[in-house]
């Protein structure tokens, strides 16, 4: 059997996309579960929309989610070079060879012509579509305005009245009518190839076995099988990605901070909860197991479980997701993550530090909130009158000098002998729920409520509890 290989092609015009990840993830585990390859390839012919450095930092960032490439720009490989703008002398002798077997064609039309011709097109209601008028030049024509210099485009010539019939491993059967699909230009009057024909031509180079792609790609398909069999290729097996919605069933907004991989890592997300989240987005197991790490995602992942229907990005979901990671994953490596977000002072005392994100792991959906939750224990809130008032309160002070002489006499982290204080305390005192543990939280940490008293206790020590039970 063949060896599988997968591509993920992206355009470097800016940041990752959540719906670029999902591909480049699919791409990924497709090929880990079926002992493949998965290839990195930049598509780069657009040159007007390049962004520079935007390469650099989505090959960063798949790496820091763990995802890596086993042919790529770095990593190199066989089927190199792996950066379209590296390869033109490929495309261009194929849009040749397209010419020359009548399947393409000049086009000299300029930009107002075509906009006109769309605007006609438009006002009386039909498809949007070159009319060819090019294709009606004679050899002598076309070798004048060569000659002259003029600028021009080479078209792919699609067959007529011809029904394009392929087997999609999501969709099943599909059959598209020629008629939809419009002359498409291979190559631009900057000399450099479309995606239709740059995508064809390396994916036959690099014996793609299998095009892993966005909904939005179906329809493009026909020309992409038209250019195989031009070019008398064998094609790959098409996989197209249902769309990605939003909760009220539109498609993903394409605002930056709403669909960018980097701005959810920046938020504070998880890298495992980010990937695990956008797995389940179009796919689930055998099982309808939530939970995933990247090796067990590599394990479980086929295509026969894809869905047509589009998946919802539901953010309410991935803060669900984030949260569990947040109290499951190894201490020491959410205190790392975390240490970003805390000032420096806060966390030099490593053991108390692990304290603090093991209390406020429990209680945080992200990264940052951990910090925010950590204030309690450094810079404690203003007392509201409100509670002012109840920490002046005679039955307050009793308790806050009661518990002050006890903790004295104990370590501050013996749980267990905190526990036993604390309830001799309300025995002995006679003083029950909020009246004996909101005065007590006050004093400590500055509010009502927070983690129970021998978490506070053990994290501020004993000299910073006396303290702040004495000057309450």
């Amino acid at each position: 059997m063949k060896q599988s290989r997968v591509r993920f092609a992206p355009s470097p015009t800016g940041y990752l996309h959540i719906g670029g990840l999902r591909t480049a993830l699919y791409d990924y585990l497709f090929a880990r579960n079926t002992q493949g390859k998965c290839i990195l390839r930049i598509e780069d012919t657009d040159q007007s929309r390049e962004v520079k450095g935007a390469a650099k930092s989505l090959i960063s960032t798949l790496h820091s989610l763990g995802i890596d490439f086993d042919e790529s720009p770095q990593a190199g490989g066989d089927y190199g070079p792996y950066i379209q703008s590296q390869r033109l002398e490929l495309y261009c002798k194929h849009a040749d060879e397209l010419l020359q077997k009548g399947h393409a064609y000049y086009c000299f039309c300029s930009t107002e012509t075509l906009s006109q011709m769309r605007e006609e097109q438009q006002a009386k209601g039909e498809f949007v579509k070159y009319d060819r008028r090019c294709l009606q030049l004679s050899p002598q024509d076309i070798d004048a305005k060569l000659k002259a210099g003029e600028s021009y485009v080479i078209r792919l010539k699609m067959p007529d009245e011809h029904r394009f019939a392929f087997d999609d491993e999501v969709r099943g059967h599909v059959e598209i009518e020629s008629s939809q699909s419009d002359d498409q230009v291979l190559i631009k009057s900057d000399g450099f190839p479309t995606y239709h024909l740059a995508a064809v031509v390396d994916d036959h180079y690099m014996q793609i076995t299998h095009v892993i792609r966005g909904e939005e790609w179906l329809s493009s398909t026909p020309k992409h099988i038209w250019l195989y069999e031009c070019l008398g290729w064998q094609p790959p097996k098409w996989v197209h990605l249902p769309l990605i919605l939003n909760t009220d069933r539109s498609k993903l907004s394409k605002r930056m901070n709403d669909v960018s991989v980097e701005s959810y890592l920046e938020k504070g997300y998880l890298k495992e909860a980010l990937l695990n989240f956008v797995a389940l987005l179009g796919w689930h197991s055998a099982d309808d197991r939530e939970i995933y790490s990247l090796e067990e995602l590599c394990e479980e992942f086929s295509l026969d479980r894809v869905s047509k229907a589009g998946a919802v990005f539901d953010l309410t979901k991935l803060d669900w997701m984030n949260g569990q990671y947040m109290r499951t994953l190894p201490l020491p490596a959410i205190a790392g993550r975390a240490r970003q977000w805390f000032p420096q002072k806060w966390a030099q005392d490593y053991e108390r530090y692990l304290k603090i994100i093991s209390a406020a792991r429990e209680r945080c959906t992200l990264l940052p909130e951990l910090a925010e939750y950590a204030k309690i224990f450094f810079e404690p809130a203003t007392l509201t009158t409100q509670d002012q008032a109840i920490l002046s309160s005679e039955t307050s002070q009793k308790v806050l000098s009661w518990y002050h002489d006890q903790i004295s006499e104990i370590q501050a982290d013996d749980a267990d002998a905190i526990d036993a204080i604390t309830k001799a305390g309300m025995k002995e005192l006679g003083i029950k729920g909020k009246d004996y543990y909101m005065p007590l939280r006050l004093a400590l940490i500055g509010q009502p409520h927070g983690p129970d008293l021998p978490t506070i206790i053990a994290i501020l020590g004993k000299a910073e509890t006396l303290e702040r039970l004495k000057s309450s």
